[in-house]
């Protein structure tokens, strides 16, 4: 969508144009470019949306909330409002946040607002704060989010007996009365109990998490549950057991979690190296069935989970069993599933079964997986093998989307001659332009922005030259930015480049508020 939007908007103008604006960093001039720029598109939505929330980011809280305030829908207004209060909290201003939260009309939405603050205060150094916050709320699905969420933050900064009590609070919240939302608190609770050292606990509230997703969808889950994190952290403590018996045909009981769970976070993988409960092999080849209670969609969400911080073991053991499952499973969610395997195994090296796998996609859809397969291989660290087997695709825009990809990965590993080269031999004119941007980035990021902005300059294409400037102008000293701003300005207009210049020229988005309303 992207590269067409841009090849419409067409070629960049042969001279430079407004390369010498701003040659001091002269903010007014930059301001009234916007204005200039912003009455060309007076139908842009300034009530919900990115507007409102940047507004809320650079100090126009107040003005944010008026124009949020003119949405006529209760619903659609509420909602926007809880957005400001997070944008408002996520900057800072946690007291003009919480003004705003309690503002808020319907009840259900405020409760929402309030629990966003809650860590956000208890983070803050303000856990009194937090605490009163959280009595204050009045549903009870929200009370125990918001008590596990201060249990989270009292075991990110050590302090166990408040941990404890924090998530005590949070389990009695919801074993009190059934309330939808109860697996999600649960699945944080996990990892609160895993941060304590309390495996056994975990390994609990973790049973309750599968025994609430089963009984409340005994047919299959329509969207993933909080139970694809936790198998995704069981699996990664070599913990297969849970996995493997919702992967069974499902008359008999619920199987609990048989062993350690490791900790929470997803990217800190335990000891990749210890060895798996059971025979795998053994395992993997066990009675799967169209009548199992995990779906291709959750097995997707378990593999993705996992992807970055699996070992090979784990990794190549969910292989089977995904694959297993694309042999018998009922076909829903196929191709979802078929997308996380095959990334999941290039990742891993074992790219010709990755390739093997997209066979059984039709043609458009294959040479497009296999682009992602490149991408994954790049990202492994075999940039060599990635490619040759980018230049191996027959499709020349999935070969040029791989190679954008590698490009990619070489630039962000320190290689910008080498990815340079090769986004020049990209043929496709979009697809060089699109490649040469992540090369003008990494070189700004290393401290060469001179080198950068030249690089710019080779792209063929107005729209894409705009957002590699763009990307230049949040990495360069102020007077450079705003120059690079201009030019951004007079060549893209003001769109690509609002979200940069919240940092350097934070009216900027109020001055676009001004011009559009009046």
């Amino acid at each position: 969508m992207m590269r067409e939007r841009e090849r419409r908007r067409g070629l960049a103008p042969e001279k430079d144009v407004g390369r010498d604006i701003l040659q001091g960093g002269f903010e007014p001039c930059l301001l009234a470019l916007l204005r200039l720029s912003v009455g060309r598109d007076p139908g842009t939505d300034l009530t919900s949306g990115w507007f409102p929330r940047a507004l809320a980011r650079t100090g126009h809280l107040v003005r944010a909330a008026e124009l949020a305030y003119t949405i006529s829908d209760e619903l659609k207004q509420g909602t926007e409002l809880v957005e400001l209060v997070k944008a408002a909290a996520g900057a800072g201003d946690l007291g003009g946040a919480q003004a705003l939260a309690e503002s808020i009309p319907l009840r259900q939405l405020r409760d929402q607002a309030l629990v966003a603050l809650v860590p956000r205060w208890a983070r803050a150094g303000e856990r009194a704060r937090a605490v009163a916050l959280a009595e204050r709320i009045r549903y009870p699905h929200n009370r125990g989010w918001a008590w596990a969420l201060l249990a989270k933050a009292a075991a990110d900064s050590g302090d166990i007996d408040e941990t404890l009590r924090f998530a005590a609070r949070a389990d009695d919240e919801v074993s009190s009365c059934a309330v939808d939302g109860t697996e999600q608190v649960l699945a944080l609770l996990v990892e609160v109990a895993v941060a304590t050292g309390d495996h056994d606990r975990a390994a609990a509230l973790a049973d309750r998490v599968e025994d609430i997703t089963r009984s409340r969808n005994p047919a299959g889950w329509s969207k993933p549950r909080s139970l694809a994190v936790v198998l995704a952290r069981e699996a990664l403590g070599g913990d297969l057991d849970r996995l493997d018996a919702l992967l069974q045909p499902p008359p008999g009981p619920a199987v609990g979690a048989g062993g350690t769970v490791c900790g929470w976070a997803l990217g800190e993988a335990g000891d990749q190296d210890m060895v798996l409960e059971g025979d795998l092999d053994e395992t993997a080849a066990g009675p799967f069935s169209t009548g199992s209670p995990l779906g291709a969609w959750d097995m997707a969400c378990v593999l993705d989970a996992v992807a970055e911080t699996a070992g090979q073991d784990v990794a190549l053991a969910l292989a089977d069993r995904a694959e297993t499952l694309l042999e018998t499973g009922d076909g829903r969610d196929h191709d979802i599933l078929l997308r996380s395997v095959t990334l999941l195994l290039a990742r891993h090296g074992q790219v010709e079964r990755a390739m093997s796998l997209t066979d059984r996609l039709d043609p458009v859809l294959s040479v497009a997986r296999q682009a992602d397969i490149v991408g994954e291989l790049a990202r492994s660290g075999d940039t060599g093998g990635a490619v040759a087997l980018a230049h191996a695709i027959t499709d020349r825009r999935a070969r040029a989307r791989a190679l954008i990809e590698v490009v990619r990965e070489l630039a962000r590993r320190g290689d910008p001659g080498r990815a340079g080269a090769l986004a020049h031999a990209i043929n496709d004119r979009w697809a060089q332009g699109e490649a040469l941007l992540a090369v003008a980035r990494e070189l700004a990021r290393h401290g060469d922005p001179g080198r950068a902005e030249t690089l710019t300059r080779s792209i063929a294409h107005r729209g894409t030259r705009a957002r590699a400037l763009a990307a230049l102008v949040e990495l360069s000293e102020p007077s450079r930015a705003c120059r690079l701003a201009a030019q951004v300005v007079v060549l893209g207009g003001w769109d690509p480049v609002l979200p940069v210049l919240e940092r350097i020229v934070p009216r900027s988005v109020a001055v676009v508020v001004d011009q559009m309303m009046s």
